[in-house]
């Protein structure tokens, strides 16, 4: 492990769920620069099975409570997805800083409204996108970005498989339940297609905007068969560069995500792993003025951990944010908005357009 940096955020995370208890508590404890300072979760039984796994300084049943601790820098959001902008706007309202887990929101008014309390706040808001902390994927980026060129087009997939929960079962730590733990009004699996959209598809839409840039419009096709689910989903970036999205679920074979754009000197080609197996991506980068490719290594591949070091980066020592701001947070929900649109009424649909909810 990393040896500590002296100066370290303290960091508080709201909600001891799985996503907490599979990325953000050994984040916490991992990074060079953060601290596991506090947790925060209604479930009692839960909280305090926590507390004794991974130590944190202060436990809290509630959440004002927490964010009333002068010592508290800065918090993790690892709830579901509809409490994700009133936790937001709670700790900026706090004064403290904000990494919230992916998706931002769940309409595209409430991260507009969030936008304005960011502003208003002068905190850090990062969104948890972590495939922006992939080392291959930046690798990719930083050539696509700059020595590539103008791009062509860009072809992107992520597809899960029938599999994956058999592997992520054997990856992760037994997952804590509790009766006690607070849940949203409503199932969010009662409605597969959005559920996997907002899960899965908000990745795919940020890891194109990453590489190319603001997407301007999208037209969605959706087909369902035999439990799986498949959208095809064509771009229009505003670089003028095209783009096909295929989001996959319940894919007969192994896990299949990755990437492909072609640019003006250059393109880039990545294959990306479950993510539990804290694997950075192969990427191959080929320089057309070279006529050669590359390959970066990639050996640090525990991006969760990566992103909040590049989190607390920013805050303590004002580097710039690599991860997604509150503009790719919003983005990325206009996107998955514009998609179920474009579903709905048969055309392509520009982002810009849309409001509403998923």
């Amino acid at each position: 492990m990393a040896r500590k940096d002296e100066r370290r955020l303290r960091v508080g995370v709201l909600g001891c769920g799985p996503i907490a208890q599979a990325a953000h508590f050994e984040s916490c404890t991992k990074a060079r620069n953060a601290d596991l300072y506090a947790m925060c979760d209604v479930a009692p039984d839960l909280l305090a099975r926590m507390a004794a796994t991974h130590a944190p300084e202060r436990t809290f049943d509630s959440y004002e409570a927490m964010l009333a601790d002068p010592a508290l820098e800065a918090v993790i959001i690892a709830t579901s997805d509809a409490f994700h902008v009133p936790a937001a706007r709670l700790a900026l309202a706090a004064g403290k800083h904000v990494l919230c887990e992916k998706p931002l929101g769940i309409s595209v008014e409430e991260v507009e409204a969030l936008a304005a309390d960011v502003q208003a706040s002068g905190k850090i808001l990062q969104v948890g996108h972590m495939k922006r902390f992939d080392v291959g994927l930046q690798a990719g980026r930083d050539f696509a970005a700059g020595p590539m060129g103008a791009h062509l087009a860009y072809k992107g997939w992520y597809c899960d498989n029938t599999h994956r929960y058999t592997a992520t079962d054997a990856l992760q730590p037994l997952m804590v339940t509790s009766a006690a733990a607070r849940k949203p009004a409503v199932n969010p699996k009662a409605d597969l297609q959005r559920y996997y959209m907002l899960a899965h598809g908000s990745h795919l839409l940020d890891t194109a905007r990453y590489y190319c840039g603001p997407i301007e419009s999208v037209s969605a096709r959706l087909l369902q068969r035999f439990g799986a689910y498949c959208w095809f989903i064509e771009t229009e970036f505003a670089s003028g560069a095209l783009g096909q999205l295929d989001l996959t679920i319940g894919l007969r074979g192994d896990w299949h995500e990755g990437l492909t754009l072609y640019g003006e000197f250059g393109s880039v080609t990545a294959k990306t792993m479950n993510p539990w197996y804290y694997t950075s991506s192969h990427v191959e980068i080929f320089d057309e003025r070279t006529a050669s490719y590359s390959r970066p290594l990639g050996a640090d591949g525990h991006f969760y951990r990566r992103q909040l070091e590049g989190f607390a980066d920013t805050i303590l020592h004002g580097t710039p944010m690599l991860g997604a701001d509150i503009t790719d947070g919003i983005a990325s929900v206009r996107g998955m908005v514009a998609v179920a649109q474009s579903l709905r009424e048969g055309r392509p649909v520009r982002l810009a357009d849309v409001a509403g909810k998923l």
